[in-house]
């Protein structure tokens, strides 16, 4: 219910975002764009996706092409598939402890470990809490490859100096996660999320969650 209460109201001042007038599109298409995903965002139990993660350093960046399943309730669960070095990783969650391991071990042997925000932040499910969340929040138009997207940002809680603030881009047409970004407390891109597939509300089975 507070999920739902927190959109409603913040459609109340959806026209007054920056990027509205910015946009060239007309308040009305923009209003109804974000409507549909405020509802898509509302019944999200569940996503499953193909997304290329990318990390940003001083030094230079590492990606990392993922398969996710998540769960609201904090379950997840991600495969790395590429680069081939490190293809078959795999990281889960039961919602309460967190498991490694590499599928092309034989034994398949799974060693528990701490969450780490680098890690918990790059699902849909932790933009959506944040964003809830957040004291100040903004929402705006952008435009990817010509389609136009709805652009959400949201504060990222705690005091990491990399991980300060996030944009999500969702597309107006399909309502799917174009991009998730992430940023340091200067601004700059640390995260970046490129969804290539995604999925809403996908039956996921509670044993992909148990090492």
């Amino acid at each position: 219910m507070k999920f739902k209460l927190a959109l409603i109201l913040l459609m109340t001042t959806l026209c007054l975002a920056p990027g509205c007038q910015a946009s060239g599109l007309k308040s009305e298409q923009y209003q109804n764009a974000y409507e549909k995903i405020q509802n898509v965002l509302v019944n999200l139990q569940t996503y499953k996706c193909e997304a290329t993660v990318e990390y940003k350093s001083n030094k230079g960046s590492n990606v990392y092409d993922t398969l996710q399943k998540c769960k609201i309730s904090g379950e997840y669960r991600v495969e790395v598939t590429g680069p081939e070095k490190v293809a078959g990783n795999i990281t889960l969650s039961d919602g309460k402890t967190i498991y490694q391991f590499n599928t092309r071990i034989a034994g398949k042997i799974a060693v528990a470990t701490k969450e780490s925000q680098e890690r918990s932040e790059i699902f849909l499910t932790s933009f959506i809490k944040n964003y809830l969340k957040s004291q100040e929040v903004s929402v705006s138009v952008s435009k990817i490859a010509g389609d136009p997207c709805t652009v959400m940002e949201a504060q990222i809680p705690g005091d990491h100096p990399y991980l300060s603030t996030e944009k999500l881009w969702v597309d107006n047409a399909s309502l799917l996660p174009v991009k998730l970004i992430i940023y340091d407390q200067q601004g700059s891109e640390r995260i970046i999320v490129t969804y290539k597939s995604f999925q809403y509300n996908v039956a996921l089975d509670d044993a992909e969650f148990k090492a």
